[in-house]
This record gives structure tokens, sequence and C-alpha cells, in this order.
């Protein structure tokens, strides 16, 4: 959520960027804003004339029943009585004006950063620069399903009798490789500097809508039926969710934290789910990093937490590239973002391991997140990235480590992990 002030002040700008994130649509919401902004201070001008005009006839009655006009007391009373009458109504009225305010303007798009590449959709992203080298073998790369079932690692069929499609079973050296993969992001991040989160999986609707627009709340979001509580999508939300509210000393400034956690999430719509592997499922685990800041650093941050996916997937032995979004498929509380896509060898294309965004003080005004200063108050700037997501980083790790004879060479890094073994191979028929 922006700041009113820009709709008063510079309202050209915040619709030119709306029309370059192609919402056109919304452009009579700033004018709807800016009109309601005016009609609610007047209303607060004429308030605050009669209070004052209120309390200064309450002070003479006082004075008129000291010296007998009873009757001129009474008469004053009764205009009083009226006039807190009035005030009630407007001030009635001034909530109905900021609640038609707060409507729109949680609609209105976060200004993005002046770098964010133009273009209507996902098509107009800019890969920026690539990290290792993108082979593509001279033995083929099954599958990822059909490399995981010559270790019996992935039950989908038993899955649907408990669960439903888009669930799944991992088993045995995989499930053990999964777990490993999120076991080093977690101390790769916590020797990077960053403390080390469990949060709650649930969290109340107020938080969710701090943190993400409405409509991708409703196509994400699994609710709990007959509660206020939403399956949490990804960490950060509860995450950034824990300082709603808060008013965060300038010393302990930035607050850099990793979590873990499970994300559920409905991947309705165009996507839809994947029927034979793990690209797109229900549920997954994540280890997923967020910062809290001052406004001068959140740039800073930004280009220090993608890096840190790039160099965690370089030590899987896995090539990725850095890919800007382009101002269509921006989020409308971003700032600015970038994915971190992974080499797949088998389809000899990049594809989404990790996503990385600031979002300026857009969720910290949505949920009152705050710093003290010389001159007040004021909001401070949020980031989130993903560490790695699995099983999608399961998916890039299996195909860039696949060898000719079946087997999968376990990265170095994540030996100790696996109990010394460097090499999995597949469950003999």
């Amino acid at each position: 959520m922006i700041d009113i002030k820009l709709i008063r002040e510079n309202k050209e700008l915040v619709k030119e960027n709306i029309k370059k994130k192609f919402q056109d649509e919304k452009l009579v919401l700033v004018d709807e804003v800016e009109e309601l902004d005016k009609k609610v201070r007047d209303v607060q001008v004429k308030a605050d004339t009669l209070k004052a005009d209120k309390n200064k006839k309450s002070s003479e009655i006082g004075k008129l029943m000291a010296t007998g006009n009873k009757d001129e007391a009474d008469k004053i009373k009764e205009e009083i009585a009226n006039m807190g009458e009035e005030i009630k109504i407007l001030e009635e009225e001034q909530v109905r004006l900021n609640k038609e305010i707060k409507d729109r303007m949680m609609v209105i798009p976060n200004i993005m950063d002046p770098s964010v590449p133009i273009g209507e959709d996902d098509t107009n992203n800019v890969e920026v620069q690539r990290f290792g080298e993108a082979v593509v073998p001279e033995y083929e790369i099954p599958h990822h399903a059909d490399i995981i079932a010559k270790f019996n690692g992935m039950d989908k069929e038993a899955a649907g009798r408990t669960s439903g499609e888009g669930f799944y079973y991992l088993m045995g050296d995989i499930a053990r490789l999964h777990e490993a993969m999120l076991a080093c992001a977690r101390d790769f991040m916590i020797d990077a500097g960053f403390t080390y989160a469990i949060p709650p999986f649930m969290i109340h609707s107020d938080v969710v809508t701090g943190v993400m627009s409405f409509p991708e709340m409703e196509a994400m979001m699994y609710k709990i039926e007959g509660e206020d509580l939403y399956l949490i999508g990804t960490s950060e939300h509860s995450m950034i969710g824990k300082f709603k509210g808060q008013i965060i000393d300038k010393k302990e400034l930035p607050i850099n934290m990793t979590s873990y956690s499970p994300c559920f999430r409905k991947e309705g719509g165009s996507h839809g789910l994947e029927e034979r592997g793990l690209y797109r499922v229900h549920q997954f685990e994540k280890q997923e990093m967020i910062v809290i800041c001052e406004p001068e650093e959140s740039m800073d941050w930004y280009e220090k937490m993608w890096k840190l996916t790039v160099d965690l997937f370089r030590s899987f032995d896995v090539p990725v590239r850095q890919l800007e979004c382009c101002s269509g498929d921006l989020a409308d509380l971003k700032v600015k973002s970038c994915d971190v896509e992974a080499w797949s060898p088998r389809q000899q294309k990049f594809f989404e391991v990790g996503s990385c965004s600031t979002l300026g003080d857009a969720q910290a005004r949505r949920l009152g997140i705050r710093a003290k200063g010389p001159n007040g108050t004021y909001y401070l700037h949020t980031l989130n990235n993903t560490v790695v997501a699995t099983p999608r980083g399961l998916i890039a790790v299996l195909e860039n480590n696949y060898q000719e004879d079946g087997t999968i060479k376990v990265p170095k890094i994540l030996q100790p992990y696996m109990g010394g073994i460097e090499v999995i191979k597949p469950k003999e028929k």
C-alpha cells in the first residue's frame, strides 16, 4: 500500500506506474481516492470546528449557572447535545470514508523501482546473468519422475488415495536427499549470519492481507473452515507477520532471519498441477529468508539476498541464471523482483527455483511495522527470498547430477547430510 501523500502530491506518478503495469482499469481508483480524501478532510475540519464550539459553550454553562441564568444554561446544554449528535454523525462518516479509501489503496499497486523492465507478462522478463555452464550431456536425462522411480523414491498413487491429486510420498534415498538439501540450506544461511526460525504454519487473515494482495490470497491460500486461519503458502507470511504492530528499536536493525516451513498452495488457474512429477504440487517444503531494514538499505539487501540463492545452487553443482521480472509480472506490493532459475539439461532450458523481492514499505505500512527516529516513527522496508524450495530444487539437483549409469552423484556439500554417501544407486528390481 502506497502513502496517500503520493496521490495528494503527485497522482500522475501513481497513474503512470499503473499504466506501466498494464492495469489501466485501476486508473479510476486514483481519482476516487483523491476525491474521497478531500471529503474526509472536509469532514474532519467540520468535526474539529464543532468540537471547539462545543468545548467553548460547555465552559459557559458554569458561569451562567453561577449567575442564576438557568434557562440560558439549559438552552446551551441542548445546543451542546445537538452538537454531540452532529459530531457523532461526522465521525461515523469519517470512518466510512476512510474505509472506502483503504479499500482502494489496498488495490493500487506499489511504485516500482525505475530499473524494472517494462513488459506485459512473464514472456518479457529479462535474463541478467548466468552462473555456471549450462551443459547438455551426450546421454539422455530422463524425466525427473522416471529418475525417482528408479530409486523407488516417490508414490503419488498412494498419496492420491490419502490426499488427492497434487500430493506425494517421498521415500528412501530420494526423501533423504530432499531433507539433506533443506538442512544444508539452513546451515548455509546461519553461516551467512541469518537467525534461524521455525514459524507458525497458520496465520490470521489480517496478516495474510498485510503481506499479499487479495487476488494472490484467493489464488494461493487454503482457509481453515470455521476459523480465521489460513495455511501459509510460504513462511515469509508468518515471518513478516511476527513484527505486526511493532515499533522496532533502530539498534536491532537490520533484522535478517531464515525460516523453515512446509508450504501449502492451491495451484489453480492456468498453471494447474503437474500430473506426473513434482514440479507443481499442493504441498512442499522451503527454506526462506526475510529482511526488515532501514529504507536506504533495502536495495543493497536485495542484491545480497538473491546472490545467496545463486551461491547455494552452485554448491549443488546446478547452473543457474538471474531473471529480472518485468512490470506486468510484478505482484502489486513489490518494488522490484527477480527469479533464480536452474538449468534443466533434460528440457534444455531454465526453470524457476527461487524468487527474491523488495516490497519497500508496502507490507510494513499494511502491518504497522515501524522504527522510531529523531523526527518520529517511520515505516521500515521488507524483503524476502527463497533459499531453496523442494521438491522443485530437488528436480534441479537430480537432473544436473544424473550420471550415464543411472546413479546420482551427491554434491559434496550435501554428503555430510547423507551420512557420507557420495553416490546413490537405483534399487535393483
